[in-house]
């Protein structure tokens, strides 16, 4: 995923779950990645991933129709298509109404701290 990015990604935060544990940690600072954790039972500390939470059920599962895909593929597929539309097409209010690659391009590089989320799958 980090050949994929754009940009050099310096830490990542995270809430307590199992999935962030020791592994995950120590291959981030193999990586020369920090780690922060939020406080356990904080979410309104990573408030960023919570909304895209609420973005995801409110898009994404509704994009599904209620489908429920069996097909790995297919539900990549469908993930991929949403990732394509979130990314380069819908606006975001945040970014005053930008895309998130057209607020990329604009931007010069800087440090940069992403959150990391548990999955839906």
């Amino acid at each position: 995923m980090l050949a994929k990015l754009p940009f050099a990604v310096e830490q990542v935060q995270t809430d307590n779950g199992q999935e962030f544990g020791q592994s995950f940690h120590w291959h981030l600072l193999d990586k020369g990645i920090g780690h922060i954790r939020i406080k356990p039972r904080t979410p309104r500390l990573n408030g960023e991933v919570e909304r895209s939470h609420r973005i995801d059920s409110e898009e994404f599962y509704r994009l599904l129709e209620g489908q429920a895909i069996d097909d790995v593929n297919l539900f990549n597929i469908k993930l991929q298509e949403r990732e394509d539309y979130y990314n380069y097409h819908r606006p975001h209010g945040a970014l005053t109404g930008q895309t998130p690659y057209e607020r990329l391009r604009q931007k010069a590089p800087r440090p940069t701290v992403i959150g990391v989320r548990q999955s839906h799958i």
